[in-house]
C-alpha cells in the first residue's frame, strides 16, 4: 500500500477548561527549559488518547462511523475524570511530557468499545509519510511509528495510561518536575475528534470531530 494511502490516526477526548489551563501552563514552562519543544495550539491538540492506529485512508469514514457511534452512545461529557501526576516518555535525552488521568472503569470500558469497533479497519503499521511531517531525529520517527503500531499491545487496557501531552523537555529537568508535588483536580471531557498524528505524537490536523453535548 503506498504512503500516500495510509493515515496515522489518533481517537481522542479534548478535555475540558480545567485540564486546559494546566496543561497549557505546564506547556509554558517546558518551552521555557526546553525551547525546542512545541507550544499547544491548533497543530498541538490538547487531549486524551483512546486509541492511535494507522488506517488506509479508503477506510477511515468507516472507521469515523463505526467509533463514532461508540463515543455518541458513550455520553462522554458525563465522565468525570481525576488528573493526579505528571509523567514523561523518554526519548534519546529528552521526554514527551504529559498529566495523567486516572483510569476509571468507564474511561477503560470507553477505550475498549473504541478500539473493537476500529479494530476491522485498522492497518498494521505504515510509514512516516503517514503523519503530517517527520521529526528532524529520524530515530524520532522510528520509535513513532513503533508506539502508533503497538498502542492497542502495549497501551490499552490495563496498559492504559490516559493523559494529556504538554510539551517536550530534558529529562533531567522532567525528573525533577515529576518528584514535586501535584495538586489533583477533576475535570471532564468537552468533545471526541479523530486527528491526523504529527510529530512527537501530537494530534496535529483536525479529521472528523462529534458534537457530543
Amino acid at each position: 500500500m503506498a504512503a500516500s494511502e495510509v493515515i496515522a490516526i489518533d481517537i481522542l477526548l479534548e478535555p475540558e477548561g480545567r485540564m486546559l489551563e494546566r496543561a497549557e501552563s505546564n506547556n509554558a514552562r517546558l518551552r521555557q527549559a526546553y525551547p525546542g519543544g512545541f507550544a499547544l495550539d491548533a497543530d498541538h491538540r490538547p487531549h486524551i488518547t483512546l486509541l492511535q492506529c494507522f488506517v488506509a485512508a479508503k477506510d477511515l469514514e468507516a472507521l469515523a462511523s463505526a467509533t463514532g457511534d461508540v463515543i455518541l452512545n458513550a455520553k462522554v461529557t458525563d465522565l468525570t475524570l481525576w488528573a493526579d501526576r505528571y509523567y514523561y516518555t523518554p526519548a534519546s535525552g529528552v521526554g514527551l511530557a504529559g498529566i495523567c488521568a486516572s483510569p476509571t472503569p468507564e474511561l477503560l470500558r470507553l477505550q475498549a468499545d473504541v478500539i473493537a469497533a476500529a479494530k476491522p479497519f485498522m492497518a498494521t503499521t505504515g510509514p512516516i509519510e503517514a503523519f503530517t511531517a517527520r521529526h528532524d531525529n529520524p530515530a524520532f520517527d522510528a520509535l513513532l511509528i513503533d508506539y502508533v503500531a503497538g498502542f492497542v499491545d502495549h497501551h490499552a487496557g490495563a496498559h492504559f495510561n490516559p493523559h494529556v501531552t504538554t510539551g517536550v523537555a530534558p529529562t533531567e529537568y522532567l525528573d525533577r518536575m515529576i518528584a514535586e508535588p501535584f495538586p489533583a483536580f477533576a475535570f471532564a471531557p468537552a468533545g471526541a475528534a479523530i486527528c491526523q498524528l504529527g510529530p512527537f505524537g501530537t494530534a496535529a490536523r483536525l479529521l472528523k470531530s462529534w458534537d457530543v453535548t
